[in-house]
């Protein structure tokens, strides 16, 4: 006789039930905000609302829309508590605090953010389907969107604190990229961040390095809008930076996570840097243990855009699979294993998603493994 292994049915407690059905009431809801949103955002119902009150005629006109549509989506953003309604008047408006993050393309702009939902949503099927047979779901079938995506939610970051604010945290970087040195980015997408300080400081040289081919064309448009001379971009993968002539400095923005071999590039960051270099990396804000992060708010939205990306373009190339929420130790004990020292953790104004690290490739006759 074999011992019953079924485990004993369990009285369920009616007000877990139900408070835990509400939970799941509530994200499903919030998902559905979220492109709303969304819609606002790509159609710019939002702008138009933060221009002025108005009826949904009157918004609809002022945006160059149908009103039925944007009648059904306000009314959706009225109830998420989004936009306000007035029933006396009819009229729509749009609270200036909500309004500065939701538009005006700058650092506290969040409306880029709502596009991912909907994105990393048209994947759900293919990367259920990697759960099962493992590998992933290759960069390449996210393209372009992803990349219009990353651009837009990056953009305002870069222009309202990279230059003031991110830059000055790796020490005397500023003056010597004033005085004149390289850099390189890595993983530079469409090359906004290599643009902006090739204008800034225009006695160094500056190289942007992504594996992304439309990336690199919007990258090398816009440097040629903004005639600069200093700026220069190449389809690349990131294990395969050049190394010689080495950088003063390395860039890399939320990059390293999704590498398929993330130790690799880092190594090869620090053969590229000369004794003495720094390495600025702005990678995601969280811990590396999963108890770490039970009272993180935005944990669950990292992990979820993890799982239906960072971590599953890894796997398709048969990586790493390291994932967004590598967190502060493991990338720490992953600098160091690099051969860098001096590593230094800051956190990134208007951003807390992410984390800016400052690390160092030791000179001659001080440690240095190489």
């Amino acid at each position: 006789m074999t011992a019953d292994t079924h485990t004993p049915p369990r009285t369920l407690d009616p007000a877990r039930v139900e408070a835990f059905a509400g939970r799941l009431m509530a994200a499903y809801t919030d998902s559905l905000v979220t492109l709303l949103v969304d819609l606002g955002y790509r159609t710019g119902l939002l702008e138009a609302l933060a221009a002025g009150d108005g009826t949904s005629a009157e918004v609809a006109a002022r945006a160059g829309l149908a009103e039925r549509y944007v009648r059904e989506c306000l009314g959706g953003l009225v109830t998420a508590g989004v936009v306000e309604y007035s029933p006396a008047t009819g009229s729509y408006s749009l609270p200036a605090e909500h309004a500065a993050c939701l538009t005006g393309g700058g650092p506290l702009d969040l409306a880029p953010m709502s596009r991912m939902t909907g994105l990393l949503g048209r994947h759900v099927g293919e990367v259920a389907e990697a759960f099962r047979t493992g590998g992933g779901v290759p960069y390449s079938a996210f393209r372009p969107e992803f990349t219009d995506v990353m651009d837009e939610a990056n953009r305002g970051l870069f222009d309202g604190h990279l230059l003031d604010d991110v830059v000055p945290l790796a020490g005397g970087l500023p003056q010597r990229l004033a005085q004149g040195t390289g850099v390189a980015d890595v993983g530079c997408g469409t090359g906004h961040a290599v643009n902006l300080l090739a204008r800034a400081y225009p006695r160094s040289r500056f190289v942007g390095y992504d594996f992304s081919a439309d990336a690199i064309a919007r990258a090398r448009a816009e440097a040629a809008d903004w005639g600069l001379a200093n700026a220069a971009f190449e389809v690349c993968d990131a294990t395969e930076v050049p190394v010689d002539p080495p950088f003063g400095a390395v860039l890399a923005f939320d990059a390293i996570h999704d590498q398929a071999d993330p130790a690799g590039v880092l190594a090869r960051v620090h053969r590229a840097l000369e004794p003495g270099g720094v390495f600025l990396m702005l990678d995601i804000r969280a811990a590396s243990a999963l108890e770490d992060n039970l009272g993180n708010p935005f944990a669950p939205w990292l992990y979820g855009v993890s799982t239906l990306h960072c971590l599953t373009v890894s796997l398709a190339q048969g990586g790493a699979g390291l994932g967004a929420v590598w967190g502060e130790q493991r990338a720490r004990q992953m600098l160091a294993a690099a051969g860098f020292t001096d590593v230094e953790v800051h956190e990134v104004p208007d951003d807390p998603l992410d984390s800016v690290y400052v690390a160092r490739k030791p000179r001659a006759g001080h440690g240095s493994p190489l």
